[in-house]
């Protein structure tokens, strides 16, 4: 069940303000993975620690007296933070100015009155905003390590000041990695710096983000050999790089790494690799390794291992007496909801209402988008009422997700409308907003409504990105709008910026709806742009496929070279397909050649659509030949493609060339499927193998997808043939239990009936087949007529015989054997019989007017009157004369 949102106790949410409420972070529901261990200053919503230090992402920090040593800032007598001013730091400025000296650790730093002077005076007025928020001389100093390439020259004023705070916060802010590790190596030649962990954290990060492995394992053996011991932090850091950077298992190495030295995760390395199993799609290793790390918390807090506290295991874990940060909870809800556990996810959001924890806004958009991705719109509507309560306005996210949510479950009209709702809570739509509702709208050729939207972002300069632009190509020439979807092509053509793949993308869309011309006109605008490639050539002879012009295909994939362009898998299979569709296999074998010889062929796919159209067109020695071909390229044959042979002898009743590719099929060690089971059904009942068709039947029953009508009508057929009345019967009884007895079944068990005498469960069938419909081709009327005129039941035969002609199905040799069993019963010769077959065979048309007037003088059909009247002498003259 949900988190039934309106019977939540209000002293959830008490203390908007205290210390239990944390702030948001900022994580977003699609991105969360994306959280940065070392946060720098001046972000706002870093939640506060229990122990009144300055939680951040990566640590808990703390200011020593070492840190709060500073240089000259730019503005006198504010902090770093400019919101306290610093009486202490006037003094310390007066004491490092005009070439005189700093005294620092007991050595004498001098600073030039010249080249220094002017350096830290140019830096203080160009710093940006961003470094003037650090205070001190960290703005300055960063200028001049923007400015000057020379460190010595660069850092020469502060070279002998630099506190472990500042060399920190100089080595984090380098956007080049090769840049910070300059500035590092320089640190450590001068040899009067400490360079503790966190430094060495910092670089760790910088390499990590930079995917420079060699440099990061490199550090770790430095680390290691100068007896840095690496802390929480440090094995954080190397979990949450490695795995951003797509090495799940190496960075999952470093948390084995970290158990065997006895480190004990805090909350946040918890979280990364929480995240790194998540990302890696691990649910329940994350899950479990969150309820390990909660229980060892637990028990670690309250001092005890008692058998009392641990009764429950990992179960009672789930929910340990721990003070996590939003953050953590956020994170816990977007896995479970990434995994489909919503009832986890919700049992989480409960948990930390329960412990105080306020919901921010992101921890609001990752419950929505949980519970309306699993259709759960009503728990939506809660949130969002709940998100009103607590004066937790949405942000653009929300009603990002609204506008997708409500367009994913066919509410258009809700989606338009939290888009407006956007608007008027005074949130300006981002690029995400106009995209999902545009595409939304495209699909459902709601133009108008794009229209507006586009002129929108026209207006606001917002760029129309390419899966936008071709959505909308689709949406015009699915509504009809031709010309329209030219004009917003050209649109995007003429302003030069398409890439190869939107150019792909809007020929597709002509191609599939068969405007074969505007197709051909994109290509050339993409040819004109010189942005021809693969994709382009691709989809053109998908395109020409779709309009049949075989030889435009063909002819276009021999240009490509001309072009520059190598045809590759995709080109090669989509025209050989197109060509074995087209009942064209020899052109198709051609390129199937080429394509061999390109060393493009991983699989016999190609070959098996080749060999299928051989088949169709009855060539099975060109087919036998190919496979054989293909065998010889050592391109190894799957179980479809030996099941298009089997089955292609099955229908020519060829047993032997059968069997043998059932035989290579078994050899190759490949299983035996259903498809196969059918076709020796189908070859067994042609040639009338009973035993191996019930030991194929046998292994059909056992299969998981088990025997269909066709397979089981044929055994009906052998049965019936051999008058093996109960297994003919139980067949068909199962047939009827699931609804699946169509005609050929009845008939078949009408033959059976009718061929062993039990007429009473013939008729019985013939009544079933009636009340059903189910007496509408050849093989039921003749089986209901020869059934009739065997019983002596003329009237009934006769009256079929008329209703068959009326169905216009066509009386074959059988149909006109029973009516004349009828005529000899009812008296008249043989020989006049046989003069009236000769009539019908030398004049179809003639012929069966007369058998129907005959017919009908002979056996007089009235609803009213059952007798049957046989005028032979009449009928024989009548024969003598025609």
């Amino acid at each position: 069940m949900f988190v039934r949102l309106h019977h939540l106790d209000a002293d959830y949410f008490q203390l908007l303000g205290s210390a239990r409420a944390s702030t948001n972070v900022g994580v977003s529901v699609s991105s969360s993975d994306k959280v940065e261990f070392i946060k720098k200053p001046g972000v706002q919503g870093l939640p506060e620690s229990p122990n009144g230090g300055v939680k951040r992402f990566n640590r808990v920090y703390r200011q020593t007296h070492h840190d709060r040593r500073r240089c000259a800032v730019p503005k006198q007598g504010l902090n770093r933070h400019g919101f306290v001013k610093d009486h202490d730091r006037k003094q310390r400025m007066n004491n490092g100015s005009d070439g005189r000296t700093v005294k620092k650790n007991g050595g004498v730093a001098k600073f030039r009155s010249g080249i220094a002077k002017d350096l830290v005076e140019k830096a203080s007025t160009n710093c940006s905003t961003k470094w003037l928020c650090y205070g001190g001389c960290i703005p300055s100093i960063l200028q001049a390590l923007e400015t000057v390439k020379d460190l010595d020259e660069a850092l020469r004023p502060w070279e002998e000041s630099l506190s472990n705070k500042e060399r920190s916060i100089i080595l984090k802010e380098q956007s080049c990695w090769e840049r910070a590790l300059e500035i590092f190596e320089w640190l450590k030649k001068k040899g009067c710096y400490e360079l503790n962990v966190i430094h060495y954290n910092i670089m760790l990060r910088i390499l990590g983000k930079a995917r420079k492995w060699n440099h990061v394992e490199s550090l770790w053996d430095e680390m290691m050999s100068r007896g840095i011991m690496p802390v929480n932090s440090t094995y954080g850091t190397l979990i949450d790089v490695y795995s951003k950077g797509g090495l799940t298992e190496q960075a999952l190495h470093w948390l084995d790494k970290m158990n065997k030295q006895g480190v004990e995760p805090d909350e946040v390395t918890m979280g990364v690799v929480i995240q790194t199993y998540k990302k890696a799609g691990e649910f329940k290793k994350a899950e479990q390794f969150f309820k390990n790390w909660s229980l060892s918390k637990t028990l670690k807090d309250e001092g005890t291992t008692s058998k009392v506290r641990t009764i429950g295991t990992l179960e009672s874990a789930s929910q340990p007496h721990v003070c996590l940060s939003s953050y953590t909870y956020n994170t816990l809800i977007d896995t479970y909801g990434k995994a489909g556990q919503l009832q986890e996810a919700s049992d989480t959001f409960a948990w930390m209402l329960r412990e105080g924890i306020i919901p921010n806004t992101v921890t609001f958009n990752t419950m929505i988008h949980i519970c309306g991705n699993h259709g759960q719109l009503d728990e939506v509507a809660l949130l969002m009422q709940k998100m009103e309560e607590l004066r937790c306005p949405p942000d653009t996210r929300t009603y990002n997700i609204l506008i997708f949510l409500h367009a994913k479950h066919n509410n258009i009209d809700k989606a338009a409308s939290y888009f407006k709702k956007m608007k008027e809570a005074r949130l300006e739509p981002d690029l995400v907003s106009y995209r999902t509702l545009l595409y939304a709208l495209s699909i459902r050729h709601m133009v108008d409504e794009a229209e507006i939207l586009v002129s929108e972002m026209d207006e606001r300069g917002l760029e129309i990105d390419e899966f936008t632009q071709s959505a909308l190509t689709r949406m015009y020439i699915e509504a009809g709008m031709l010309k329209k979807s030219w004009l917003w092509f050209r649109r995007f053509h003429l302003e030069g910026n398409m890439s190869s793949e939107c150019y792909s993308a809007n020929i597709d869309a002509y191609g599939e709806r068969d405007h074969i011309l505007e197709a051909e006109k994109a290509f050339l605008c993409c040819k004109e742009r010189r942005k021809l490639s693969v994709l382009e050539f691709n989809v053109m002879i998908k395109a020409y496929g779709i309009s049949n012009k075989y030889e435009k295909a063909c002819q276009l994939i021999d240009s490509m070279e001309n072009h520059g362009v190598l045809p590759d898998k995709c080109s090669y299979n989509s025209l050989i397909q197109i060509l074995a569709s087209a009942d064209l296999p020899h052109k198709a074998k051609f390129y199937l050649m080429k394509m061999q010889e390109a060393q493009l062929v991983t699989d016999c796919i190609p070959y098996c659509a080749v060999i299928s159209s051989f088949i169709k067109l009855g060539k099975l020695e060109m087919a036998e030949g190919l496979f054989e071909e293909m065998i010889g390229y050592n391109v190894q044959p799957d179980v479809v493609i030996y099941g298009v042979l089997i089955n292609a002898f099955a229908d020519v009743g060829n047993v032997r060339e059968a069997v043998n590719y059932v035989n290579a099929m078994r050899n190759a060690g490949l299983p035996m499927n259903a498809i196969i089971y059918n076709s020796l059904i189908k070859l067994y009942t042609k040639v009338g193998y009973l035993e191996e068709a019930q030991e194929a039947y046998k292994m059909l029953q056992a299969s998981e997808v088990g025997p269909d009508v066709y397979s089981s009508n044929c055994m009906i057929d052998l049965y019936s043939e051999r008058s093996v009345v109960k297994q003919a019967e139980e067949i068909f009884e199962s047939l009827k239990r699931k609804g699946d007895a169509n005609e050929f079944s009845f008939a078949m068990m009408l033959c059976m009936y009718k061929k062993i005498g039990k007429f009473k469960e013939a008729f019985q069938i013939v009544q079933k087949m009636r009340e059903l419909g189910l007496v509408t081709d050849l093989l039921s009327y003749n089986n209901v007529l020869g059934l009739y005129a065997m019983e002596g039941r003329f009237k009934d035969a006769v009256g079929t015989f008329k209703e068959m002609i009326e169905a216009s199905i066509q009386p074959d040799d059988c149909t006109f054997k029973s009516l004349g069993a009828i005529l000899v019963k009812c008296g008249i010769s043989k020989q006049a019989v046989g003069k009236l077959e000769i009539t019908r065979k030398k004049d179809p048309q003639s012929g069966l007017q007369a058998w129907k007037s005959i017919l009908s003088s002979v056996v007089e059909v009235d609803d009213a009157d059952t007798h049957l009247s046989c005028p032979a002498a009449s009928f024989s003259s009548t024969v003598c004369v025609s």
